[in-house]
């Protein structure tokens, strides 16, 4: 009985990663035998998981029959999160919106509150949705940082006393929670839906605050020994003197990532640059002046694009160390 729960979860699995499957592609990807994949099918229909979506285009022979998750059955609450500002939504297993998207201003690094916080604004969601606990899979958050995603533990955010920041949110909610890191997350996304679907090895940036790496080998996440591989934003490039919020002096991030760009944008127009960022900055939300500075560079204002272009080029110096 355990073993066949348990393949039941790797069939829904499977069927949330794809628009359809027939029972032979699953028993391909499962490894297992025909007739024990149609088994569990024929039960996973019964208990209303999982429907039959019609025959698959013809291709000579006989048109396998398809699957797919049924809607309204399971459902995910997604949290993102930046140094800065974070966004929730619920989720259907079909990848659409359930609610509007929340998004709400949180300093991870200056607001000590940070965590009760979030996970108050968790909790509201979750009661504005009106959805059964038991019809919600889980909570997975993606965060910045230093995520040991075993222990549930942030070691740059929302620290907690180094005490597991998963174990404090289910308890809140009594839901399992899951965390990791943002960039590594960004990279899964690729492999399972997107650019990376169909590579083997890739790297995948992510471009923010800071500048993340997500590490896919021999199509898995690679997380290295310790769990932390890829802070690509912490390769010490420059002899600039600038301290690093790592700890180390001249890392990339502390020259090109959106928030020195942010930084200088704002250094720049109190210096009088001719730039149409003059009366968009407001020194009040990094969100809002990083966003000035995408939309002047889009009209062409010299001294955003400028700004843009040499963060593009120092990203450009460290890619240039990793593909080597």
């Amino acid at each position: 009985m355990v073993k066949r729960t348990a393949y039941k979860g790797k069939i829904i699995r499977q069927l949330f990663f794809s628009d359809g499957l027939s029972c032979s592609d699953l028993s391909n990807k499962l490894n297992k035998s025909l007739p024990f994949i149609n088994s569990l099918l024929n039960e996973l229909v019964e208990e209303g998981i999982v429907v039959e979506t019609g025959y698959a285009p013809s291709s000579g022979g006989r048109r396998p029959l398809m699957y797919s998750l049924k809607t309204g059955i399971f459902y995910v609450l997604a949290v993102a999160m930046d140094q800065f500002v974070t966004r929730i939504a619920l989720m259907d297993m079909q990848n659409r919106f359930i609610t509007d998207m929340i998004k709400f201003d949180l300093n991870l690094a200056e607001d000590k509150e940070a965590l009760h916080k979030l996970t108050d604004k968790i909790q509201w969601v979750l009661d504005q949705s009106k959805i059964q606990k038991e019809h919600i899979t889980g909570i997975g958050i993606g965060m910045p940082g230093f995520v040991n995603t075993k222990t549930g533990i942030n070691y740059t955010f929302l620290t907690n006393g180094h005490k597991s920041i998963t174990a404090h949110i289910s308890e809140k909610t009594g839901l399992p929670v899951f965390i990791d890191n943002d960039s590594s997350l960004v990279a899964l996304a690729e492999l399972r839906f997107g650019a990376a679907s169909n590579r083997k090895n890739a790297m995948v940036i992510n471009l923010g605050w800071g500048i993340g790496l997500g590490m896919i080998l021999d199509e898995k996440i690679f997380r290295g020994n310790n769990g932390f591989a890829g802070e690509f934003s912490h390769i010490p490039l420059f002899t600039n003197g600038k301290l690093c919020s790592c700890g180390k002096h001249g890392c990339l991030e502390t020259e090109s990532s959106l928030l020195i760009v942010t930084e200088r944008a704002r250094q720049g127009v109190k210096e009088g640059k001719l730039s149409l960022l003059k009366g968009e900055i407001s020194h009040e939300s990094v969100e809002k002046d990083c966003d000035a500075v995408v939309v002047a560079a889009g009209k062409g204002d010299r001294f955003a694009v400028s700004l843009l272009s040499d963060a593009g080029y120092t990203v450009g110096r460290g890619l240039a160390v990793l593909i080597l």
